[in-house]
């Protein structure tokens, strides 16, 4: 299988943090692929008109996308367990996964829009409002992010506060969350988080 890779991903990140935690990262092909919002890849395209990633080609050419989709259909593949089937812990699952994407796409928007040449103060702000107000709930649901076994949602979460360190170091988020940022802290030590890290280059 082929996937459409980036180092600096968040949502890269995710797809290969399931791969480790269900031992599949040997399956993968790297290809490293770049996916800037004003330059489509003309290669990239081939396989995802979007022109996004990640994006996972099997082996019989059937191109699958976004992280959700790749990270389910891996989970499937493998057997795996970080996809509950049904009930409370189903729910609560997607809910996390929902939440952690939800950030995600929070972050990147509000990292587009202070790298331009005159952001818009409002929408800074903004964006500022709802990552502290998300942490500030992530915080109050820490206890149940540890107690609960590993699922798709705390690698989404996982992934989302592994970006506000790569991407938004001063914002000093562990002093809003405490308690996430405990639960956070031993998360990042499992391998799967630490052989992800994101990397420049």
């Amino acid at each position: 299988m082929k996937l459409h890779w980036s180092p600096k991903s968040p949502y890269v990140r995710k797809v290969m943090v399931c791969a480790n935690e269900l031992g599949v990262p040997d399956e993968l092909t790297l290809v490293r692929s770049v996916a800037a919002m004003l330059k489509p890849n003309e290669r990239l395209m081939l396989d995802n008109p979007l022109s996004k990633i990640p994006t996972l080609v099997l082996d019989d050419g059937t191109s699958l996308f976004d992280s959700a989709v790749i990270c389910d259909y891996l989970n499937d593949r493998a057997g795996g367990a970080l996809f509950p089937k049904d009930g409370d812990d189903k729910y609560r699952a997607l809910r996390w996964h929902a939440f952690g994407d939800g950030l995600l796409d929070a972050l990147i928007l509000w990292r587009n829009e202070r790298e331009r040449d005159a952001p818009l103060k409002e929408l800074l702000d903004a964006f500022e409002l709802k990552t502290c107000a998300s942490l500030k709930r992530l915080d109050d649901e820490a206890d149940a992010l540890a107690r609960t076994p590993l699922t798709i949602g705390q690698i989404a979460i996982g992934c989302a506060l592994g970006y506000l360190d790569y991407r938004f170091e001063t914002l000093g988020w562990r002093g809003l969350a405490p308690r996430l940022a405990q639960w956070y802290g031993e998360l990042a030590q499992r391998p799967s988080f630490r052989n992800t890290e994101p990397v420049n280059g």
